[in-house]
């Protein structure tokens, strides 16, 4: 690189610099937002999980039986009953105000059907509108109502002659014994935050970066920001992206500290590694913008565009539902998404610890991203040139 391409990236930069300062707007997206997802996540999720969740119980039944099964859903740490609802209609109606999230439905002679050698049904249901709290209430729900029917078959054993042993083999032959690797705590923090808080700074800088690009198209000055990058691409998305480059570098190097040093996040492979990472999806970020931008450019359009894409990530990346389990086109699909091999980039190497050679070909991937620009280059450059403003 020449003095003279050195020189106008750095004029472009400072003209950059420049134009944040004056806008309110650039700083609230650069600092504000990043700062605030970070601090919101964390203190949502400072005890890992979901913690009393309100549930409403109807209890059809009101025997002594039935009672228990409530005082003994309300000790589950997740779920926290505020509700006896006289009957179903009365707790749907809270639900979908949003006072509860989930319904216990304990039916009529619950415990005549019991004590007779019935098969009572208990119904429970939840909203997967909030799907953390339905998850966890579903969770809760189904694990009481196995205990409470593991219980009844016990006690049926035991009242035919039969030892405890005996009786426990019949009802749970295979003891699991499980040991979570990585996240031995099953900390939802660890799970989501890692993933999420870096996901949410991507679509910040994927839309500005075509806010970015296009307000010069928007304020008829792309001619002039192209003659001072003397007509080169690359040197105009140098100097002009610069400036927000170094900024969103800051954030994920703030990410990261408070993440793996202050909360104590696991980190197998290092801080300095999952700087490099961050650092490297950060740049990513950007190019994406630069290809969304090009593919179209028209301001509204790229951004609705750029919105879509980056939103859809979060879905197809694995972080929420297994890749494995989707269907072999979003499987194939899932690898256009950047956010997709930085999950596994911190899933396996930063999580679990795998060396180098095992994760080699997320790394491959992301840099194979950061092309993007170089292949849109000449069609961004034409519409530097000659395009009109379109709202």
């Amino acid at each position: 690189m020449n003095s003279v391409t050195l020189q106008r990236i750095v004029s472009i930069a400072k003209r950059e610099w420049k134009r944040i300062i004056s806008r309110r707007l650039y700083i609230f997206t650069m600092i504000v937002i990043p700062l605030f997802s970070l601090f919101f996540f964390l203190s949502l999720m400072n005890e890992g999980l979901p913690k009393e969740v309100p549930t409403a119980v109807v209890d059809a039944d009101n025997s002594a039986l039935s009672r228990r099964l409530s005082r003994q859903l309300d000790a589950f740490k997740q779920t926290d009953i505020v509700v006896h609802a006289k009957d179903f209609s009365e707790a749907r109606k809270l639900m979908q105000q949003g006072k509860v999230y989930g319904i216990y439905y304990i039916p009529e002679n619950f415990e005549r059907d019991v004590l007779s050698f019935r098969q009572p049904h208990v119904s429970f249901y939840t909203s997967n509108s909030y799907i953390v709290a339905g998850s966890m209430l579903f969770r809760d729900m189904k694990t009481l109502s196995v205990l409470g029917s593991a219980a009844v078959g016990r006690e049926l054993r035991l009242a035919k002659g039969e030892t405890m042993e005996q009786a426990m083999i019949d009802l749970q032959p295979i003891v699991i014994d499980t040991h979570p690797l990585g996240n031995p705590q099953v900390n939802y923090a660890i799970y989501l935050c890692n993933v999420l808080l870096p996901g949410l700074l991507s679509v910040v800088i994927v839309m500005l970066t075509v806010y970015v690009l296009g307000s010069e198209v928007k304020e008829q000055r792309s001619r002039e920001v192209l003659s001072m990058a003397g007509n080169d691409m690359f040197v105009l998305l140098t100097g002009k992206l610069l400036p927000y480059t170094l900024t969103f570098m800051l954030m994920a190097t703030f990410y990261d500290v408070v993440l793996y040093r202050f909360m104590g996040f696991p980190c197998q492979s290092g801080l300095a590694n999952m700087l490099l990472i961050s650092y490297l999806f950060v740049m990513v970020s950007q190019a994406l913008g630069v290809f969304l931008y090009a593919v179209a450019p028209i301001m509204s359009i790229s951004l609705s565009f750029s919105a879509f894409i980056t939103m859809l990530s979060f879905s197809i990346s694995g972080f929420t539902f297994p890749v494995g389990e989707m269907p072999g086109w979003l499987q194939v699909c899932s690898n256009l998404f950047p956010l997709r091999h930085y999950f596994l980039l911190y899933a396996n190497n930063g999580l679990n610890g795998y060396p180098f050679q095992y994760v080699w070909p997320s790394y491959v991937a992301l840099l194979i991203f950061l092309a993007l620009p170089i292949i849109m280059s000449f069609r961004l450059r034409n519409v530097y040139m000659n395009s009109v403003y379109k709202a």
